[in-house]
């Protein structure tokens, strides 16, 4: 085998080629969501069309470019777990629930309608439906990874306590904040405790005159990519790794309870 390190290779060539070795599909799906992103970007540029006081094409831009981190996250982490035949299941429903996410995203960004919490037509609502129920088959899926990922007893031997933790609480927290998108999805807005529109924070749009539910969603969420960084970096023992994932759940946590409140992150 081949030392693509001792070939000369730069390091990020070296990791690009291990993440596409590790799992091709996702690794392809990373890419393709990132020029996803990239194409959505221009395309805020070049268009004046607004929903709710935005670019039209801001939120398809953040969703391609979190399903593109979300991508090839799995497929660094996936390689880890024994049962390789669930993780080719999961990686091609990650693909078609996540392509369907894109699709509705995008194609109401250039009618110029919102997507989420859309209920103004039988169409509108059937197509916030079908994310609904897309968005719920995928976190189950992802839940049934993480349960299998607590339930193996083997790993690969230079793999720290900490990084295995670090990735079974990163999933797990993943799945609990995705849940939480439910909440959204019941109550049909995400600003707390009022309707949605208003001043935001630039891109990101959260609501700086009220509560957001997106707010710990998002920190919530990316605790997948924290969680096993910490982990692999700086804590690669058990009980050190525990003490920081319960501080940032409680950190999380907190940024829940403001939102509910109807305190903005940053007024």
């Amino acid at each position: 085998m081949t030392n693509l390190t001792e070939a000369g290779l730069p390091t990020w060539k070296v990791f690009l080629v291990k993440l596409q070795s590790r799992n091709p599909l996702l690794y392809r799906f990373g890419w393709l969501t990132f020029a996803g992103a990239f194409i959505c970007a221009l395309l805020s540029l070049s268009t004046t069309t607004e929903v709710m006081g935005i670019n039209s094409f801001i939120k398809p831009f953040k969703f391609f470019l979190s399903i593109s981190i979300l991508s090839f996250t799995q497929a660094w982490l996936l390689v880890y777990l024994e049962d390789q035949a669930a993780v080719k299941r999961y990686s091609k429903i990650l693909v078609i629930t996540m392509v369907i996410e894109l699709v509705i995203i995008t194609g109401q960004a250039a009618r110029g309608r919102i997507s989420h919490f859309n209920q103004s037509s039988y169409f509108d609502g059937a197509l916030f439906t079908i994310m609904g129920i897309s968005i719920l088959v995928f976190t189950l899926w992802t839940a049934s990874i993480c349960w299998r990922f607590f339930r193996q007893k083997q790993f690969p031997l230079w793999m720290s306590e900490g990084y295995i933790w670090g990735i079974r609480l990163g999933l797990l927290f993943f799945v609990i904040f995705a849940f939480e998108g439910g909440q959204m999805a019941a109550i049909l807005h995400h600003s707390m405790p009022g309707p949605d529109g208003g001043p935001g924070l630039p891109v990101l749009n959260w609501s700086t005159s009220s509560g957001d539910l997106r707010v710990p969603h998002f920190f919530g969420m990316h605790s997948l990519q924290l969680l096993p960084v910490l982990g692999y970096y700086f804590f690669p023992r058990k009980t050190s790794l525990f003490i920081i994932a319960i501080t940032w759940l409680l950190f999380v946590l907190l940024l829940y309870w403001q939102a509910i409140k109807g305190f903005p992150l940053i007024p």
